[in-house]
């Protein structure tokens, strides 16, 4: 009785900290459009807000970012990188920023946010990465520990004027 004790305890704990990050992607006062991102690693979008339409999409790879397009009851209509639309629910997606790296060539990750700034990393076509801090065309972007400024144009998930904290 007391290992179920501790058990409920931990899990009611682990509740309270994810449930915020997913309860932000889900809340459905958010003006759309707004970007998010899939926070299962498997996540199928279908042809129409409920269980009963029929899939159209597996997606395999979590944090990676979405537009939200449209809202309905528990179900958001998002657009991929590419532009594919599909309707998800709620429950598999996360209000944590992340972006994908766009376009044909690696881009540069910086120490500071600068064309100056001493070179830290590159990022390849089609990396994601988690975003913290974005202002003036530029964006902290943290991929599995490898943090560094990025400009915001090589960026998919994040809109050139934005302002993160």
């Amino acid at each position: 009785m007391r290992l179920f004790a501790v058990g409920f305890a931990v899990t009611a704990t682990l509740l309270l900290i994810v449930e915020p990050a997913a309860a932000a992607a889900a809340d459905p006062d958010r003006k759309v459009p707004y970007y998010a991102s899939i926070a299962a690693g498997r996540a199928r979008t279908r042809t129409g807000p409920a269980r009963t339409y029929p899939a159209s999409w597996l997606y395999q790879r979590a944090d990676l970012p979405v537009k939200v397009v449209a809202i309905h009851k528990e179900w958001r209509k998002i657009a991929d990188p590419d532009g594919t639309e599909g309707w998800m629910q709620a429950n598999l997606m996360s209000a944590t920023r992340t972006a994908i790296v766009r376009g044909g060539v690696p881009i540069d990750l910086r120490a500071r946010p600068s064309e100056s700034a001493k070179l830290l990393w590159r990022a390849a076509p089609g990396v994601v990465g988690r975003l913290s801090q974005c202002a003036n065309g530029w964006c902290l972007m943290d991929v599995k520990g490898q943090a560094g400024f990025v400009r915001v144009d090589a960026l998919w998930g994040v809109d050139a004027d934005e302002t993160l904290p």
